[in-house]
């Protein structure tokens, strides 16, 4: 069974992407919920939690506390780093668990969307890459209105947060480019069928 992972900057549209999959019966494991599913669920995670933020991380109905978490840790790159070390561990060993049963289903492959996927470190657990590409200007317009709350300086700080498009599309297998101009359909037909087809043991060419 491939593993594949799929990621793209805020905007880039990876979870569009990711929803064409599952159309195709793909399962597709969503990183950033499932971080969420297990700070909020694990007990020894819970507790590192609370130790390396303060009891505030959680309310007190047990919840985790994710307005707190981001004033106290995003606007702090050393606590961030600090949040994500002792997160990605737990989620790492959250996709494994979840990989198995759907190799046990019978599954060809299957498809991890993270935003973060490099960053974490998380990219050694997969098979192929894909980035989802689109310029910055598009993903900055998808985002406003997607997102209302946020301004043009909320998505350039988080983009800084992230790693630069070129270096995701040069550490990629493949490149989905979803910039409005070409379709993504198409394109993510032709990676599936590849991918059904045992074609992806070397590395495409990007589409």
């Amino acid at each position: 069974m491939l593993r594949i992972g799929i990621t793209g900057g805020i905007g880039s549209g990876k979870s569009v992407a990711c929803r064409l999959f599952q159309v195709l019966g793909v399962p597709v494991y969503d990183a950033d919920f499932r971080a969420k599913w297990v700070m909020a669920h694990d007990a020894a995670l819970r507790a590192e939690l609370v130790q390396a933020f303060g009891p505030d991380t959680f309310d007190a109905a047990g919840n985790l506390n994710r307005v707190y978490l981001a004033k106290v840790a995003f606007a702090d790159p050393a606590r961030l780093a600090h949040l994500n070390a002792l997160v990605h561990p737990y989620v790492g060993r959250d996709f494994e668990q979840w990989a198995e049963t759907q190799r046990q289903a019978g599954h060809t492959y299957i498809v991890k969307e993270a935003a973060l996927l490099f960053e974490a470190g998380s990219h050694r657990q997969l098979d192929r890459i894909i980035t989802v590409f689109a310029p910055l200007p598009v993903r900055q317009a998808r985002v406003l209105r997607r997102d209302p709350h946020r301004t043009a300086a909320d998505i350039l700080a988080i983009v800084g947060k992230q790693l630069s498009e070129e270096e995701k599309m040069r550490r990629a297998d493949y490149v989905l480019h979803n910039d409005d101009q070409l379709l993504l359909i198409p394109q993510v037909l032709q990676l599936d069928a590849a991918f059904r087809e045992g074609l992806a043991a070397s590395r495409q060419p990007q589409l």
